[in-house]
């Protein structure tokens, strides 16, 4: 082949490093917290989109799935820009913190979750635990406890709006999207003296 028939001949990139990525509309990682394996999700704005309890391979797609459905398709894994949630996650778990200290966004939320998640954030503080019937009475909406239960069962932002601190009138913990036993770790930590 000669210099004026190969198509290379011309071809002479810059080399200045590993490629750039693009920003991205969300990012998000799998982290293992201490209470279980979580997907962490957020804007390019740093907003949290999602703190959830993905415990299988199966969890996790339908939780990308909601991401891309309700916010943008352009969702990557990338870490670095989940730092800060990581950062505060971790201090939160490790009894640093009262509180997971982020900027959320209930993108993924109903109207009703959103009124019964913000409801839970001003009127159940650290260490405080209240019921489904009395969480629904002060959210506006009493005899409708189930409906409260089932709004928190879908919470998007698990430990960071804080439904663990809900519990059934009747005893015992209830259910918790990452289970029992995390959720007896959670109100174990909030109970430790400061």
């Amino acid at each position: 082949m000669t210099s004026a028939t190969d198509p290379f001949r011309s071809f002479s990139p810059t080399l200045t490093g590993p490629p750039r990525l693009a920003p991205t509309d969300v990012s998000y990682v799998v982290d293992d917290t201490a209470v279980g394996r979580m997907l962490l999700a957020v804007r390019d704005d740093g907003r949290v989109l999602t703190t959830a309890y993905v415990p299988d391979a199966g969890a996790e797609e339908r939780w990308l799935a909601r991401l891309a459905a309700a916010v943008s398709p352009r969702v990557l894994r990338h870490p670095r820009p989940t730092d800060a949630v990581r950062r505060a996650l971790e201090d939160y778990l490790a009894g640093r913190a009262r509180r997971v200290e982020v900027e959320t966004d209930l993108t993924l939320a109903s109207d009703f979750q959103r009124e019964v998640l913000t409801g839970l954030a001003a009127s159940v503080g650290y260490g405080e635990r209240t019921t489904y019937a009395v969480l629904a009475a002060a959210v506006g909406h009493p005899g409708a406890a189930r409906a409260v239960g089932t709004a928190l069962g879908g919470n998007p932002l698990c430990v960071t709006l804080p439904c663990h601190r809900v519990l059934p009138a009747s005893g015992g913990v209830g259910g918790y999207a990452g289970g029992p036993a995390a959720k007896e770790h959670l109100l174990a930590l909030e109970s430790r003296p400061a």
